[in-house]
């Protein structure tokens, strides 16, 4: 087990680059299942999560191929069953349901548990399965679904924090192979969800409205390969906006679809950092005065949960009092303490915390208890006087690719040694 030491007070200056989404990579693994033939996806993320998806298809029965970046799958003989053990590791591996039943007609895959940042239960995606016609029961902690043919139909998606971007995803799978015409409503729009309509589409389904709340799916009688290059990750992207806001340095970050990030940019704005773009790069400068702000978390197209506890970090040597609320995971504030530890000044009701700016925060040693809280605890760490330990950093290598090498590129003093 690792952790990162950082010597915070140090400016940030040259350039670094994103990479493929986490968020997109993972489904479009998972639709390799759909297809015996073969397939290639380019900008697939060296992560702990990606890496325990090609495990899982390996598992699986797929021939599995990843070099620098490029996986290439072949599933031309799968079985359909999935243990604890595999799916444990990522919560992600539920999506892999909709695309083992709709290839084999049956799947048995273990229910991935609970998650530290709140419930994040899975009914919506049974929900969506069973209206296509799939007969689903759980069973010593196993999810048990079967359907002879799946046929579609016009599906709510609703929950009571707004759709489900995986419980789109698996019904969306699903429905490339159901008879007829289905219609999911209340979809999830985000980019990761279009990322992989395209490829559902390459493989052969007809796909309808992707972006909106309104997706048609008519499915196909047999899907094929494809090769496709997965879409910029815009959360690493504003994660390395609020490394050069809070540290009040200008970068450049390349690889950058502007347009995933309108929300986020649209904080950043408020908060007095300016930007210039070139094609897919985008320049940054930090005035030495920020501005409080405050934040309300929703589904795309708005402010992402996956961006709360970054602002956090960066608000809290914001002068001035900032307002965060988070309606998708009201429990997602376990790093407030963690900040606190560091000197920020935040006051946590509810779903809400209330933020009173600092001059500075003072390095200490905090942990990580989620992906987005230690890339938070970092972006704290790189601004705060004196030298900052973030313990259990495997968190962060779920979702960032050598992010510790990335920031070393562009200055920031930071070192990954064994806890």
């Amino acid at each position: 087990m690792d952790k990162f030491i950082i010597e915070g007070g140090h400016r940030l200056q040259g350039s670094l680059t994103v990479s493929g989404s986490k968020n997109s990579a993972l489904p479009i693994l998972a639709a390799t299942l759909l297809t015996r033939e073969r397939c290639v996806i380019h900008r697939v993320p060296n992560l702990s999560d990606t890496r325990h998806m090609l495990e899982l298809l390996r598992y699986l029965g797929a021939e599995v191929y990843y070099e620098q970046g490029t996986v290439i799958v072949r599933a031309e003989t799968i079985h359909a069953q999935a243990p604890y053990d595999l799916v444990r590791k990522m919560r992600a591996s539920i999506c892999i349901l909709g695309p083992l039943l709709a290839r084999c007609g049956y799947a048995q895959v273990s229910l991935p548990g609970g998650c530290v940042i709140g419930d994040r239960p899975i009914d919506i995606h049974l929900h969506g399965l069973r209206a296509l016609g799939a007969t689903i029961t759980t069973e010593s902690g196993n999810i048990h679904a079967s359907a002879t043919r799946l046929v579609g139909q016009e599906i709510f998606m609703g929950g009571k924090f707004g759709s489900t971007v995986l419980g789109t995803d698996n019904v969306m799978m699903a429905a490339t192979r159901a008879d007829g015409t289905t219609i999911i409503e209340n979809a999830a729009c985000e980019p990761e969800v279009v990322d992989l309509a395209q490829v559902l589409c390459k493989m052969g389904a007809s796909i309808q409205g992707a972006g909106t709340r309104r997706i048609e799916i008519q499915g196909a009688r047999e899907l094929h390969g494809f090769e496709h290059t997965i879409i910029p990750d815009r959360i690493e992207a504003g994660t390395f906006m609020v490394a050069a806001a809070i540290t009040r340095s200008a970068i450049q970050i390349r690889g950058v679809c502007r347009s995933h990030m309108q929300a986020i940019l649209s904080q950043l704005e408020a908060c007095g950092v300016r930007f210039s773009a070139e094609g897919q790069t985008l320049s940054l400068s930090v005035p030495e005065k920020l501005n409080a702000l405050e934040i309300a978390t929703d589904t795309y197209p708005g402010f992402p949960t996956d961006m709360q506890a970054q602002f956090c970090a960066l608000l809290s040597i914001t002068s001035g009092i900032s307002v965060v609320t988070d309606k998708i995971f009201p429990n997602r504030f376990m790093h407030i303490s963690e900040l606190k530890r560091m000197g920020a000044q935040a006051d946590l009701q509810g779903n809400t915390v209330i933020i009173k700016g600092v001059p500075y925060l003072s390095g200490a040693p905090v942990m990580a208890s989620d992906l987005r809280a230690s890339a938070a605890l970092v972006l704290a760490g790189l601004a705060a006087k004196g030298n900052t330990e973030v313990l259990r950093v495997y968190h962060i290598d779920r979702g960032y690719e050598r992010i510790d090498e990335k920031l070393r590129a562009v200055g920031a003093v930071i070192k990954r040694v064994p806890q």
